[in-house]
């Protein structure tokens, strides 16, 4: 298990969520012919098509960033492994909800796979609930394979890097998004970052929530079976070793969308909850070793 106790806590800028509701209107609508963004109270996130361990995305949420693209190119090092119960204490809050991306654990798994994070940490007298997802290639075809992770594992470990939202899982306002035909060159979640970045240039902000595609295809990626035994070194050696694919909606996408960091495929007819860090806690973590 890698050393999670080198731990940066970075203060993060949180706009009013009608100030950024207007900020992600007009940004979007460079990008997608039809644009709906309000602020709204977060559906009931335990009921279809979610299906999460908790009902909302507000109390106390924070970004964590573990881990790094540099423990997986240009070679792995495959003893980067992190625990989410163990995230959630790092993150000052133990028996949160962690949803967003990772690499599933390999030693755990017995290959390299994408992990969709949804865990309801571990508290007191309560149990960890993961009910995450992870995808890979399937032997017998070469397609993309989904599964439950709880279905065959009963750890909540992840591999190599993790990019995370938390929060306590609680009802509250929430910022909806609502996009439809595509007209730019940026995916949803690219757009939005895009948007934020060119709004508050001299400001670290971060959005975490969760998209539902409708209608339409997305093109996504897949880390192979097998890490590469030759150095990944470019950009181009990353992209011709992953493994790309086209879906069709509706798939349910948990994500955890964050400015620092890049995101790819096409969305449309896209629906998004999103909710940034309060004022109160406003931390992204950053945890390396």
């Amino acid at each position: 298990m890698a050393d999670v106790s080198k731990t940066e806590k970075v203060q993060l800028h949180v706009p009013d969520l009608e100030e950024l509701r207007g900020v992600l209107q007009a940004g979007l609508e460079d990008n997608f012919a039809e644009v709906q963004v309000s602020v709204v109270e977060c559906p009931d996130l335990t009921k279809e098509p979610f299906q999460f361990p908790v009902k909302g995305l507000c109390g106390k949420p924070r970004i964590t960033d573990v881990g790094g693209v540099p423990y997986l190119v240009p070679l792995v090092q495959k003893h980067k492994e992190y625990n989410m119960n163990t995230i959630s204490k790092e993150l000052e809050l133990p028996g949160a909800f962690v949803l967003g991306a990772a690499a599933a654990p390999s030693r755990v798994v017995g290959m390299n796979a994408e992990l969709m994070p949804l865990v309801l940490t571990e508290a007191e007298g309560r149990p960890a609930v993961n009910s995450s997802y992870f995808a890979s290639i399937n032997p017998a075809d070469g397609q993309c394979l989904l599964e439950k992770y709880s279905n065959k594992f009963s750890d909540c470990n992840f591999g190599l890097l993790g990019n995370l939202y938390a929060c306590e899982g609680k009802s509250g306002k929430v910022i909806e998004v609502k996009a439809k035909k595509r007209t730019g060159d940026h995916s949803l979640v690219a757009a939005m970052r895009n948007t934020l970045e060119s709004h508050y240039p001299e400001k670290s902000l971060a959005l975490g929530g969760t998209f539902i595609i409708q209608k339409g295809k997305a093109k996504i990626h897949i880390m192979p079976r097998e890490f590469s035994a030759c150095p990944l070194d470019t950009n181009d050696d990353v992209n011709n070793w992953l493994k790309h694919f086209e879906v069709r909606a509706p798939p349910h996408l948990p994500v955890s969308a964050g400015i620092q960091r890049p995101w790819s495929g096409p969305a449309l007819g896209a629906h998004t909850l999103l909710q940034p860090p309060r004022r109160r806690w406003p931390l992204l973590h950053r945890q390396h070793s």
